[in-house]
């Protein structure tokens, strides 16, 4: 009966013109598969002319760039580690402005597959104070890299070793250490990915770069690094007149991060030299948008 005269309304309603939309929940947005950061290096040439400071970047990025997720730098701070009064002041700027400390980038504390033993040691144990830094803001990683010389098969024994026991480490305070392909035989997704198996801990994985695979097939290195992925880095130089990237197919890439399972940040990481930093990072994020 109640069903009839519901009817009966409806049916006046829609003569008299008055049309009745659906409940508005079965509207809701529809929640994206990642978030996107930017990479602090992103802005190196800023930083380094002194135009922007390390302490105001999670301000900087959420104001001029609408992005809530931060990937730190650690040369832009790199006598801060131990700071806390520092550091307590970074976390307090970036939860002002609802920004997310998604990791920091580690280079300049030695190599994981040095050659002699006291040396990786002492790599490793310098990358002790990057990981409690990175626990005290909030970072779910850090990044390193997995540089020695050597033959293939005695970098990757040693960057085992180091890496083991980096994660060990890092496991107690739960951040992950995150190794991307940068350089050297870091840029061979297979290697990378062979490296990252051996160690066997769920703390520690790998950052897919876009651009830096070289002589390296790009896609196949993605391929290869996304089983162990916990961060992704998206590289871009230069755009076409329809705001692709020119040297990487980001529809090729990003399907297969995707196809992988990936959830979480994609760090825009623009080192172009044709738009300036700043026209660089929104063109990127503009890209990275289309595939949310």
């Amino acid at each position: 009966m109640n069903s009839r005269r519901d009817f009966i309304k409806n049916l006046g309603l829609a003569t008299a013109g008055i049309v009745l939309l659906p409940p508005l929940e079965g509207f809701a947005a529809k929640k994206k598969w990642f978030d996107i950061s930017l990479a602090e290096w992103s802005l190196h040439r800023t930083l380094h002319k002194g135009d922007l400071k390390n302490i105001d970047f999670p301000e900087f990025t959420a104001k001029n760039f609408g992005i809530y997720g931060v990937e730190y730098v650690n040369s832009f701070f790199k006598d801060k580690a131990k700071d806390m009064t520092y550091l307590k002041d970074l976390n307090n700027r970036a939860k002002d402005n609802g920004v997310k400390n998604v990791l920091i980038m580690v280079d300049g504390e030695g190599d994981l597959g040095h050659a002699d033993a006291q040396k990786r040691a002492q790599a490793v144990e310098n990358h002790y104070k990057w990981v409690d830094a990175a626990s005290f803001l909030g970072c779910t990683s850090i990044r390193v890299n997995a540089a020695g010389s050597g033959t293939r098969e005695e970098v990757a024994k040693r960057a085992v070793e180091s890496l083991s026991t980096l994660s060990s480490y890092s496991k107690k305070a739960k951040i992950n250490v995150i190794v991307e392909n940068h350089g050297g035989i870091s840029s061979h997704g297979d290697w990378l990915a062979d490296v990252l198996k051996s160690v066997g801990n769920k703390y520690c994985g790998s950052l897919p770069d876009f651009g830096n695979f070289y002589e390296y097939d790009r896609y196949q290195g993605v391929s290869d690094l996304m089983p162990y992925a916990k961060g992704v880095s998206a590289k871009a130089h230069d755009f076409d007149e329809s705001g692709n990237e020119v040297n990487i197919d980001y529809a090729k890439m990003m399907r297969i991060v995707k196809d992988a399972g990936y959830k979480g940040f994609v760090g825009i990481e623009y080192e172009g030299g044709t738009l300036s930093e700043i026209e660089g990072i929104k063109a990127t994020k503009t890209l990275l948008e289309r595939f949310q």
